[in-house]
């Protein structure tokens, strides 16, 4: 496992895997995201594949969040570059996958590591897996996470959510219905296999039309709202406060906000 090659795909009869493995915490750099939006296409233009996996090879971690070296003392330009990858690009590679695709969550999932997981159709979890938005204690905003988290919770419940930052299990993500189900840590794989198992079973035509059909159903304004979330992310993470945030976090010290 090297950080040379921090996305791995493969594919094991119709079903497509798509691997993060950048130790130690799978922190996603530009390099990262663009090699899992092309992983994506890949699998979309492969006739073979019926189902995509997203997942890690990092025990304990799926992803800690955006790499810290994207923002610290960089222009609103060079946040931009990151962010059309991590909240557009992405975004519209699995809008036009064609296929399921399944998040297999077997650790710590934070801020962005939040959004590559929630990209996905259908969230799988491990019961030792947590979740987190703590982009408010270093400064910054989850601002995708605004566009997307009260539809799936509801205002209150997000709002508190996301401007805390606390984190929460994996049993609270099922309750909540950020994540589909809850299984034991050991079974995650198998249960994820039996699921794209069952995806895969079904009319690859009739799932393509029917997954077309339903994204439109659901998208609404959402790729709007997302395309706002780039401009209000790179206001704040380009202020002097959200420098400081990052700067203390790095130094390990409390912000002097």
């Amino acid at each position: 496992m090297t950080s040379d090659n921090p996305v791995a795909y493969e594919r094991a009869g119709n079903i497509a895997r798509i691997t993060l493995r950048r130790p130690p915490v799978n922190a996603l750099s530009l390099e990262v995201i663009r090699a899992v939006v092309a992983a994506l296409r890949r699998a979309a233009n492969d006739p073979e594949a019926r189902v995509v996996v997203l997942a890690s090879a990092i025990a304990k971690r799926f992803s800690a969040g955006l790499d810290l070296d994207i923002l610290l003392g960089k222009s609103g330009a060079e946040i931009r570059e990151f962010l059309q990858s991590l909240y557009i690009d992405l975004y519209d590679a699995q809008y036009g996958l064609g296929k399921p695709s399944i998040a297999a969550v077997g650790g710590a999932a934070r801020g962005g590591g939040m959004t590559m997981a929630v990209s996905c159709d259908v969230v799988l979890a491990a019961e030792s897996a947590t979740f987190g938005y703590p982009e408010i204690d270093v400064g910054v905003i989850p601002a995708i996470h605004y566009a997307h988290l009260p539809r799936i919770v509801g205002r209150h419940r997000a709002f508190e959510l996301l401007f805390t930052g606390r984190v929460f299990t994996a049993a609270e993500a099922r309750e909540l219905g950020v994540v589909n189900r809850v299984v034991a840590d050991a079974e995650l794989d198998t249960e994820v296999i039996k699921l794209a198992a069952q995806f895969a079973g079904k009319s690859a035509a009739v799932l393509r039309m029917g997954r077309a059909a339903f994204m439109r159903q659901i998208d609404l304004d959402y790729r709007r709202s997302i395309a706002s979330a780039v401009d209000d992310f790179c206001n704040v993470a380009t202020s002097d406060e959200a420098q400081e945030g990052l700067r203390a976090f790095v130094e390990k010290r409390a912000p002097k906000w």
